[in-house]
């Protein structure tokens, strides 16, 4: 195993020393198996949704087809499709189509159902080395560039632990700047308006993912980087492919403290 070090680094980017990183971030970058994981965990969060089961069949759409019943077909050359009558003069009735799929105000032929079940599963260890996998692209420098971060020349490195305790968006936004990442701050800021049906169901902008912190534990840093577009922060235990590799795709901008870097060392074992 290639044994590989990295500075870690203050608020203002002054090298306090160089740490090991695990062989977790050692692990060959394989996008197949980021995929996979990443796809478990979305089918997974998926809320299930359905038509109502009743939706265009509240209605009496009963149409006698025998002779000398009264509101009945017979002999009036009607297709027998379901019909409704709105009004009717003696025998002469206004019919509408209704209950039938091919109908205005009909039923659905095949309607989403609620019922259905969109898990999916995956293996412990596959998804354990997938994890490694996304953790290991995240210090990859090329594979950070290909999906469009802006990182500064002197990229990877690690945060003290001081850095958790900031409390303030303000101070956390100063603080990137002078790391380097104000271009993929501004790359983010900008929302796009959504195509298609998702601006009407409270979804209306796309926002580009930035920064991921990966802290120790709860901590002020929480309430501070939410405040950020594109920034998320999480914890070890917490951590999933699809966090690590947003859109099935590795390589995202990502920042671990030492406590952070410490605990993925005793997690994720196969």
């Amino acid at each position: 195993m290639i044994k590989m070090k990295i500075p870690v680094v203050d608020k203002e980017k002054k090298e306090l020393s160089k740490k090991e990183l695990p062989k977790q971030f050692t692990e060959k970058v394989r996008e197949d198996l980021i995929y996979r994981a990443a796809m478990t965990v979305q089918a997974n969060s998926r809320q299930p949704y359905g038509a109502y089961e009743s939706a265009g069949m509240n209605v009496s759409a009963k149409l006698s087809r025998r002779r000398r019943d009264y509101k009945g077909s017979y002999g009036h050359g009607m297709a027998r499709t379901p019909r409704k009558s709105l009004s009717h003069r003696g025998i002469r009735f206004n019919y509408v189509g209704a209950l039938a799929p091919n109908t205005r105000g009909g039923r659905r032929a095949h309607p989403p159902k609620a019922e259905r079940n969109w898990n999916k599963k995956l293996n412990v260890k596959e998804r354990r080395k997938a994890i490694c996998s996304a953790l290991s692209a995240t210090l990859n420098v090329e594979t950070i560039k290909s999906r469009g971060h802006k990182i500064p020349k002197d990229f990877p490195f690690i945060l003290s632990n001081d850095v958790e305790s900031i409390s303030k968006t303000r101070d956390l936004v100063k603080m990137l700047i002078a790391l380097g990442f104000e271009e993929d701050l501004d790359r983010t800021a900008k929302k796009t308006i959504r195509a298609g049906k998702g601006k009407n169901r409270s979804r209306p902008y796309k926002v580009k993912k930035s920064i991921l912190f990966v802290v120790s534990k709860k901590c002020p840093l929480h309430k501070s980087a939410s405040n950020i577009s594109g920034v998320d922060i999480v914890t070890p235990d917490h951590l999933n492919a699809n966090i690590l590799a947003p859109g099935t795709k590795p390589g995202r901008l990502t920042l671990y403290t030492e406590g952070a870097i410490d605990k993925i060392a005793e997690m994720f074992k196969y």
